[in-house]
């Protein structure tokens, strides 16, 4: 008995979360979208570290890109929880190809529609359109959590500022028409010195480097970027000088949300893979799953992963009534994805030696869980936001 990417159905989710009918409906588009068109090239990207341009092209034509965006800039308006829930859906068959579109939107597009002024009717439309992606350079070789000690500078020259550094871990970047962008330009003042701008692809004096071999996303694009004396116009500052910090923690709160829908989907298909293994294996004359020990561990992953999906909801719901929502979306991603290891750790548990093959979609989603935890910032800094909020300034 082989149960494969390719061949798993995916269920539908027995609890609606309280969903609109236009939610619902997104969901079960994207649901049918992710077991015919992702599921069936999930094994072979990963295995090939490929990333599918295929499927992206299908994702465009499809308005995932456009879901959490206005009309006017050519999105459907659709709200952030109906953008998890596309997240959501795509991840459950491949945590690649959900990041690819988390990074796109979450990262790539919101910065430049949520603080991007008059350069927000100069990409946000394309974005939105797919016509080239967007990606994120925050994380340096010494600036990971600690993105206070960015290094790369902008000097301001006439009408044209001049960059130098370098980003890695940028995820799309060989993909990518636009890039955000941290860097200082004022030293000695810490975060505070530090600015965000927009750096378009063809920009002198910046060039990509290819990025590192992956544990997991392996399907999902990512390189290093390079500025060497790059001039980008004076105009492509990112909300106001010195507050970049600011805007891109911000923009991490939005993808935190979106990398907590992309750690529920991985876990919610880890624990469907595990359920209908289980049901069909058998051992010592009955199912596995009717084995108390098998059992126990598929009640876990069901009860952890319903209590995620009511954070991740939650968050996307605040984000979307236009509240406070940078404590939730802390909470939402670090149970998340730190479930979403645990159910891929169990499910490789129940298939037994089969989990730990290739042949089998839970070891992937294992190592794709992985990123989970670290990408967004990690587990530990979820804590710091989160401690902080219960405990105040002392």
């Amino acid at each position: 008995m082989t149960v494969t990417a390719t061949k798993f159905e995916l269920p539908a989710i027995k609890h609606s979360f309280d969903l609109t009918e236009d939610q619902r409906m997104i969901q079960e588009m994207v649901r049918d979208f992710a077991h015919a068109e992702v599921a069936p090239l999930a094994h072979e990207i990963d295995e090939n570290h490929r990333f599918p341009e295929e499927t992206w092209k299908k994702i465009v034509e499809l308005g995932l890109t456009g879901i959490p965006f206005s009309e006017e800039m050519g999105g459907s308006n659709g709200g952030t929880l109906a953008y998890c829930l596309a997240v959501e859906e795509i991840s459950r068959v491949c945590g690649s190809t959900g990041l690819t579109l988390a990074a796109h939107v979450s990262l790539g597009t919101y910065p430049i529609y949520a603080w991007g002024d008059h350069l927000r009717d100069r990409y946000v439309p394309h974005l939105v359109a797919g016509e080239y992606m967007g990606a994120y350079g925050l994380t340096e070789p010494g600036a990971g959590s600690d993105a206070g000690g960015t290094l790369t500078t902008a000097v301001a020259d006439g009408d044209e500022w001049v960059l130098n550094g370098r980003k890695c871990f940028c995820t799309n970047a060989n993909f990518a028409g636009t890039f955000i962008v941290t860097a200082v330009t004022e030293k000695g003042i810490g975060a505070k010195g530090i600015s965000a701008f927009v750096v378009p692809r063809e920009t002198a004096g910046f060039s990509l480097e290819k990025g590192e071999k992956k544990l997991g996303m392996r399907g999902s694009d990512w390189a290093s970027l390079v500025f060497e004396d790059a001039r980008i116009p004076r105009d492509h500052l990112l909300g106001p000088e010195g507050e970049g910090f600011k805007t891109f923690m911000r923009t991490l709160e939005g993808g935190r949300v979106s990398i907590g829908a992309l750690s529920l989907g991985i876990a919610q298909g880890a624990f469907d893979c595990a359920t209908q293994y289980a049901k069909e294996r058998e051992a010592f004359g009955k199912p596995l799953a009717k084995q108390q020990a098998v059992g126990f561990k598929l009640a876990n992953m069901g009860v952890e992963i319903d209590a995620a999906r009511h954070l991740v909801y939650h968050a996307a719901r605040l984000k979307d009534a236009g509240v406070s929502y940078g404590v939730a979306a802390a909470k939402a991603k670090l149970y998340a994805s730190e479930v979403a290891m645990r159910a891929t750790y169990d499910a490789i548990q129940i298939y037994g030696g089969y989990g730990y093959s290739r042949e089998y979609p839970v070891e992937r989603m294992w190592r794709d869980a992985k990123l989970c935890v670290i990408g967004e910032g990690t587990s530990e800094v979820q804590r710091i936001i989160i401690s902080r909020d219960i405990i105040g300034t002392l």
